[in-house]
Protein backbone atom coordinates (compact mmCIF):
# COMPACT_ATOMS: atom_id res chain seq x y z
CA UNK A 1 0.00 0.00 0.00
CA UNK A 2 0.90 3.34 -0.27
CA UNK A 3 0.12 6.74 1.56
CA UNK A 4 -2.17 8.95 -0.75
CA UNK A 5 -2.60 12.94 0.39
CA UNK A 6 -5.47 14.91 -1.76
CA UNK A 7 -5.72 18.49 -1.35
CA UNK A 8 -7.56 21.15 -3.60
CA UNK A 9 -11.04 20.93 -2.33
CA UNK A 10 -13.28 23.86 -1.14
CA UNK A 11 -16.27 26.33 -1.67
CA UNK A 12 -16.96 26.89 -4.78
CA UNK A 13 -20.46 28.56 -6.75
CA UNK A 14 -21.76 26.22 -9.29
CA UNK A 15 -20.43 26.46 -12.77
CA UNK A 16 -17.23 27.24 -11.07
CA UNK A 17 -14.20 24.96 -11.19
CA UNK A 18 -11.95 23.27 -9.20
CA UNK A 19 -8.38 21.20 -9.05
CA UNK A 20 -8.38 18.37 -7.14
CA UNK A 21 -4.49 16.81 -5.98
CA UNK A 22 -3.70 13.63 -5.02
CA UNK A 23 0.09 13.13 -4.10
CA UNK A 24 1.86 9.55 -3.58
CA UNK A 25 4.44 7.64 -1.98
CA UNK A 26 5.54 4.63 -3.56
CA UNK A 27 8.38 3.73 -5.46
CA UNK A 28 6.88 2.41 -8.72
CA UNK A 29 3.50 4.74 -8.78
CA UNK A 30 4.32 4.49 -12.96
CA UNK A 31 2.89 1.05 -12.45
CA UNK A 32 -0.44 2.19 -10.12
CA UNK A 33 -3.96 2.49 -12.00
CA UNK A 34 -5.56 5.53 -9.85
CA UNK A 35 -8.73 6.27 -9.40
CA UNK A 36 -10.96 9.37 -7.56
CA UNK A 37 -14.45 8.19 -6.26
CA UNK A 38 -16.49 10.40 -4.10
CA UNK A 39 -18.99 10.22 -1.19
CA UNK A 40 -21.75 12.46 -1.09
CA UNK A 41 -23.93 13.38 2.47
CA UNK A 42 -26.42 10.44 2.98
CA UNK A 43 -24.61 8.37 -0.20
CA UNK A 44 -22.16 5.55 -0.92
CA UNK A 45 -19.18 6.55 -2.27
CA UNK A 46 -19.01 6.33 -5.94
CA UNK A 47 -16.53 6.20 -8.97
CA UNK A 48 -15.79 9.32 -10.90
CA UNK A 49 -12.56 8.32 -12.89
CA UNK A 50 -9.75 5.84 -13.73
CA UNK A 51 -6.20 6.61 -15.19
CA UNK A 52 -3.96 4.10 -16.19
CA UNK A 53 -0.16 3.96 -15.09
CA UNK A 54 1.22 5.73 -18.10
CA UNK A 55 -1.85 8.08 -17.71
CA UNK A 56 -2.60 6.91 -21.65
CA UNK A 57 -5.84 5.51 -20.52
CA UNK A 58 -8.86 6.72 -19.23
CA UNK A 59 -12.24 6.13 -17.57
CA UNK A 60 -15.34 8.59 -16.55
CA UNK A 61 -18.27 8.18 -14.87
CA UNK A 62 -20.74 9.21 -16.71
CA UNK A 63 -22.35 11.76 -15.08
CA UNK A 64 -18.74 13.25 -15.51
CA UNK A 65 -17.48 12.81 -18.54
CA UNK A 66 -16.83 16.23 -20.40
CA UNK A 67 -16.77 18.24 -17.42
CA UNK A 68 -13.93 16.39 -15.30
CA UNK A 69 -10.51 15.49 -16.47
CA UNK A 70 -8.13 12.88 -14.95
CA UNK A 71 -4.47 13.20 -15.01
CA UNK A 72 -1.13 12.28 -13.79
CA UNK A 73 2.33 13.50 -13.34
CA UNK A 74 4.95 10.42 -12.72
CA UNK A 75 7.70 12.47 -12.19
CA UNK A 76 6.05 14.06 -9.50
CA UNK A 77 4.17 11.29 -7.98
CA UNK A 78 0.82 13.10 -8.61
CA UNK A 79 -2.45 12.92 -10.07
CA UNK A 80 -5.17 15.28 -10.52
CA UNK A 81 -9.05 16.02 -11.20
CA UNK A 82 -9.82 19.35 -12.86
CA UNK A 83 -13.52 19.99 -12.42
CA UNK A 84 -15.58 21.79 -14.75
CA UNK A 85 -18.80 23.47 -14.45
CA UNK A 86 -19.68 22.26 -11.24
CA UNK A 87 -23.16 21.25 -9.95
CA UNK A 88 -24.81 21.28 -6.21
CA UNK A 89 -24.99 17.87 -6.70
CA UNK A 90 -21.07 17.70 -6.88
CA UNK A 91 -20.63 18.46 -3.79
CA UNK A 92 -19.28 15.96 -2.34
CA UNK A 93 -15.85 14.56 -0.21
CA UNK A 94 -13.47 13.44 -2.67
CA UNK A 95 -11.24 10.38 -2.37
CA UNK A 96 -8.16 9.49 -4.29
CA UNK A 97 -7.62 5.46 -4.64
CA UNK A 98 -4.29 3.78 -6.30
CA UNK A 99 -3.90 -0.15 -7.56
CA UNK A 100 -0.74 -0.93 -6.77
CA UNK A 101 -1.12 -5.04 -7.29
CA UNK A 102 -0.60 -6.39 -10.34
CA UNK A 103 -3.08 -5.39 -13.25
CA UNK A 104 -4.79 -6.77 -15.97
CA UNK A 105 -6.70 -3.81 -17.11
CA UNK A 106 -6.32 -0.30 -17.71
CA UNK A 107 -8.33 1.08 -15.79
CA UNK A 108 -10.53 0.04 -12.62
CA UNK A 109 -14.53 1.59 -11.57
CA UNK A 110 -14.96 -0.42 -8.51
CA UNK A 111 -14.02 0.21 -4.91
CA UNK A 112 -13.22 -3.38 -4.42
CA UNK A 113 -9.96 -3.16 -7.13
CA UNK A 114 -7.96 -0.69 -5.16
CA UNK A 115 -6.05 -1.26 -2.05
CA UNK A 116 -4.82 2.49 -0.83
CA UNK A 117 -7.05 5.39 -0.13
CA UNK A 118 -6.59 8.88 0.46
CA UNK A 119 -8.08 10.83 3.61
CA UNK A 120 -10.41 12.55 0.80
CA UNK A 121 -10.82 16.53 0.37
CA UNK A 122 -14.42 18.26 1.06
CA UNK A 123 -15.57 20.24 -2.03
CA UNK A 124 -18.89 22.11 -1.87
CA UNK A 125 -20.77 23.41 -4.57
CA UNK A 126 -23.33 26.33 -4.00
CA UNK A 127 -26.39 26.93 -6.26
Amino acid sequence: QVQLVESGGGLVQAGGSLRLSCAASGRTFSRYVMGWFRQAPGKERGFVASISGSGGTTYYADSMKGRFTISRDNAKKMVYLEMNSLKAEDTAVYYCAARTVYSDSLIYYTERSYDSWGQGTQVTVSS
